[in-house]
């Protein structure tokens, strides 16, 4: 006799019965009263999008996974407007590198708080690995790093660099976009 799988427990299914023995049902939340006082989203124009990516540090890279699933990361980055290219450093052997070498369209989403962000979608492309400490990639890495923390000790940040094999990952926006909520009352 061959062994019968487990069953699999049910899907999950919200049902409108009452809740468990022992709890009390969610409280309905609060709905707001349509007002004219309430602030409205304002699109940005590309010009309020690329101020928006150049005074933020981190943003979320998104990439899509063969299953076709999105890939989220949080990286560090830089914007330069006038080439349109955003610098995001990184280790050669990360899921990410890997994947925009296969796929390279991505976007990164940046929000200086809750209220408005920014998205820069474009192809990626991933560096050579910086294989000598001061080689045109670790220059690179450095004037990344340098734009947003304090070098003390060039020589061996650039050495950490080779030994870590980092690469720059170049992004080349082509479309750029975002939204605020900040002094919008409509």
């Amino acid at each position: 006799m061959t062994p019968q799988p487990a069953p699999r427990p049910p899907a999950f299914t919200p049902s409108p019965e009452a809740p468990p023995a022992g709890r009390e049902p969610a409280p309905e939340p609060a709905r707001a009263e349509p007002s004219g006082d309430r602030p409205r989203p304002r699109v940005l124009t590309e010009e309020e999008a690329s101020d928006l990516l150049g005074g933020q540090l981190f943003g979320v890279l998104s990439l899509v996974r063969a299953s076709g699933r999105p890939h989220l990361s949080t990286v560090l980055f830089r914007w330069d407007p006038a080439t349109r290219l955003l610098r995001i450093p990184s280790v050669a052997d990360r899921f990410k590198v890997r994947r925009l070498r296969r796929a390279p369209l991505a976007a990164l989403h940046a929000a200086p708080g809750p209220l408005s962000y920014a998205v820069a979608e474009g192809e990626a492309e991933i560096s050579e690995v910086t294989r000598t400490p001061g080689d045109a990639v670790g220059r690179e890495l450095l004037a990344i790093s340098a734009a947003h923390e304090a070098i003390e000790d060039e020589a061996a940040f650039l050495a950490e660099l080779v030994a870590e094999r980092r690469v720059v990952i170049r992004l080349r926006v082509s479309r750029l976009y975002g939204t605020s909520l900040e002094g919008t009352a409509g």
